[in-house]
């Protein structure tokens, strides 16, 4: 029964991969690969690997087919005109070629893998103890490969900075998203103020406990990012200018405070990102403390989009 499961979703994976491809309307691909990611969550549950699942359906699946839906939306007008013009028949054979070619080579390449495939896994669990934290993720992503977690930080700081830098000169300093106008008493604003206060419980649950079982800052900051969205869509909260210290601040503290623990770490323990002995659950639940609100407004920030009107005074 578990194997027709199994065959069952990766038919059905592979069929949406398929639709994404040849789907003529950017909002029905959208939506496919939206379905496509929430799948992706099941396999990557199926395989026991509920840290990649939780990240899957919030980035994968969730935020970033909310950026696509929003980029479908204001390119609605131009998809249109494409449409109107028709690739010539040896043009599409091109493309045909070309993307068979590098799903020949990707396959190959895979196939080309030594048996067993290299690994670190026991290097990992031979020191994880010396991190003090008992998620082998948590210890990969902050402790062996935390240069490859500053970066992914930074980029996503220098990604809303690209998004806002869209914004027209006159509305530089405003406030992003339209003004919502809702009853304050409406349904919306009713489930924001019955869900919210759950969803702010659950994301810091998420959170701490990701030191030693699944969940993390990323899967925490994605609900508490969704929390926030829903207060304003609800009306109960306007869109704060970007303009504002304490927003600024918060963008930049989680990455300053990762530099900084990184920096100490060649005074004390020889080596960039290096964490002293008997300090290194403590120095990564300080970053993680600082990543996190960072991490919140740069992925609520990158669904309002770009600055639309200006601040009220």
């Amino acid at each position: 029964m578990l194997n027709l499961l199994n065959g069952s979703l990766a038919l059905l994976i592979l069929g949406l991969a398929i639709w994404v491809i040849v789907a003529r309307e950017a909002f029905a691909a959208v939506a496919g690969f939206m379905v496509y990611g929430l799948l992706l969550a099941l396999v990557w549950v199926q395989l026991q690997g509920i840290d990649i699942a939780l990240t899957e359906a919030a980035i994968g699946g969730g935020l970033t087919g909310v950026l696509l839906i929003g980029a479908v939306t204001r390119l609605r007008t131009a998809e249109a005109a494409i449409y109107a013009v028709r690739p010539s028949v040896w043009l599409r054979w091109l493309a045909g070629g070309l993307s068979l070619a590098v799903t020949l080579l990707l396959a190959l390449c895979v196939l080309a893998l030594p048996d067993p495939a290299p690994t670190l896994a026991h290097a990992v669990g031979a020191n994880i103890d010396a991190t003090g934290v008992g998620n082998p993720i948590t210890a990969v992503l902050l402790a062996f490969r935390s240069l490859d977690t500053l970066l992914e930080a930074i980029v996503l700081l220098l990604a809303l900075i690209g998004v806002w830098s869209l914004a027209p000169e006159s509305v530089w300093d405003g406030r992003p998203s339209l003004a919502q106008q809702l009853e304050t008493n409406g349904i919306l604003a009713y489930a924001a103020r019955l869900m919210v206060p759950v969803g702010i419980v659950a994301g810091g649950y998420i959170f701490w406990v990701g030191a030693d079982h699944p969940g993390g800052k990323f899967q925490g900051a994605t609900v508490l990012a969704a929390m926030w969205l829903l207060v304003m869509l609800a009306g109960l909260q306007d869109a704060p200018p970007i303009s504002r210290t304490w927003l600024r601040i918060g963008l930049v503290c989680g990455p300053l405070v990762f530099i900084a623990i990184g920096l100490v770490g060649v005074l004390s323990a020889g080596a960039f990102l290096g964490y002293p002995p008997g300090l290194a659950k403590p120095l990564i639940i300080a970053i993680e403390l600082a990543l996190m609100p960072s991490l919140t407004l740069v992925l609520g920030l990158l669904l309002l989009g770009t600055p639309q009107r200006k601040a009220c005074p």
